[in-house]
């Protein structure tokens, strides 16, 4: 963490941005744009207000960025972005990705992203993701020069690995069940906050209502007209305090959903590991294969059925001079086999310490931040009650004084 880019410059996403424009196909679009200020921390630490260095981004090049740190980094657990359009909201909140307040919360979950990928020991030392901060023009081109989507895999490799591989690690399968399960649990979480959240805007407009019937009934009662307003008026305060609160739960609904994200991040590194086991198993497959086929033509003997054994039975043997010939190829090969399967077992190896060590870092940020976050809701759900209870306290006292 030394080396932590965060040590050295401030990141923020200070602002967002409708625009108008044209696309690939020259469609015009309405997207929005942020704007990304960073500024150095060394000029400030002695005692001098360093210049704020600012550019543009589009969702779509956070999108860029975040598959190239994932086709580069494959051991790594790479921060997820906020999601494109509103998941899991209660009914009164829009859906719309234009919508202002979502365009603001997305707003903060992308400068989450920055500081998370900042101040990661890993992605922070990438020259890609630098540029992206400092370097408006021409990102887009440096990115795609270093070629990262030929290294990227198929989804379809991918699936045929899961099912292929015969010796998956034990390790990697049990934290891809734990990702499946994380993920369904927090969004069942996410669904009953929704729904609480609906009863919640109904119960404090539903006061609302008391304070219009109190303010009504104040008006035609002359020794009760001062209580029942004063009253009404309280009720009217709490009912209004409710767009408020739900805004603030939004937040608290965001952080949930980076780890239902996070989520699918973790199952990107199995399935790479599980390519990778499956890489492996094959290279030592073909190379006891060759082995085979070599100590057949060494000795003159077949093992196994082959097309080979029949035609040499039909159309009789080969002179010593091409089984010669052939053993030296195969030989060869077999040579050849030997190095990329200590390459891939030595790649291999790497892989699992270097993803098992960014797993474990992982899982400490998650304890702490989830914690932290159903802390803070509990101490906002307890202090909406308490507001209840005091607006309810302060009307007892209206009526008592009627």
């Amino acid at each position: 963490m030394e080396d932590c880019l965060l040590k050295k410059i401030e990141i923020s996403v200070s602002e967002a941005e409708k625009r108008t424009g044209r696309n690939a196909v020259n469609m015009q679009e309405t997207y929005t744009a942020y704007l990304i200020e960073t500024r150095a921390v060394e000029s400030q630490t002695e005692g001098q207000c360093s210049p704020v260095d600012s550019l543009w981004r589009r969702y779509s090049e956070f999108e860029l960025l975040r598959n190239y740190l994932l086709v580069t980094f494959p051991h790594i657990v790479v921060p997820p972005l906020p999601e494109k359009r509103a998941e899991f909201v209660w009914h009164k909140l829009s859906a719309d990705n234009m919508d202002p307040d979502f365009v603001e919360r997305r707003r903060i979950g992308l400068e989450n992203f920055l500081l998370r990928v900042a101040s990661h020991p890993i992605l922070c030392q990438d020259k890609i993701f630098y540029s992206f901060l400092t370097q408006e023009g021409g990102w887009k081109e440096m990115v795609n020069e270093t070629g990262f989507q030929l290294k990227a895999d198929s989804r379809l490799k991918a699936l045929s690995a899961t099912f292929r591989v015969k010796n998956p690690d034990k390790r990697f399968t049990e934290l891809k069940h734990y990702s499946d399960e994380l993920q369904s649990v927090i969004s069942h979480l996410l669904r009953v906050r929704a729904r609480v959240a609906d009863r919640l805007y109904g119960v404090y407009k539903v006061h609302g209502n008391y304070g219009r019937v109190f303010s009504e009934w104040s008006a035609i009662e002359k020794e009760m007209g001062d209580g029942l307003q004063s009253a009404g008026h309280h009720m009217d305060v709490y009912s209004s305090s409710i767009d408020d609160i739900l805004e603030e739960e939004e937040h608290y609904a965001d952080q949930l959903k980076e780890y239902l994200f996070y989520a699918e991040a973790l199952r990107a590194v199995c399935r790479k590991h599980e390519l990778m086991q499956y890489d492996l198993e094959m290279a030592a497959q073909d190379l006891t294969s060759k082995k085979q086929q070599c100590e057949e033509l060494a000795t003159g003997t077949v093992r196994t059925f082959s097309l080979k054994g029949m035609t040499s039975k039909l159309f009789g043997q080969e002179t010593p001079e091409q089984r010669e010939a052939k053993i030296k190829v195969l030989e060869e090969q077999i040579h050849e086999g030997e190095e990329q399967l200590k390459s891939k077992n030595l790649e291999g190896r790497d892989f699992v310490k270097t993803a098992w060590a960014d797993i474990e870092r992982f899982k400490e940020q998650k304890n702490r931040d989830l914690k932290e976050a159903l802390i803070s809701y509990a101490v906002m759900q307890i202090s909406m009650c308490k507001k209840g209870i005091q607006v309810w306290t302060n009307a007892k006292e209206c009526f008592s004084k009627m």
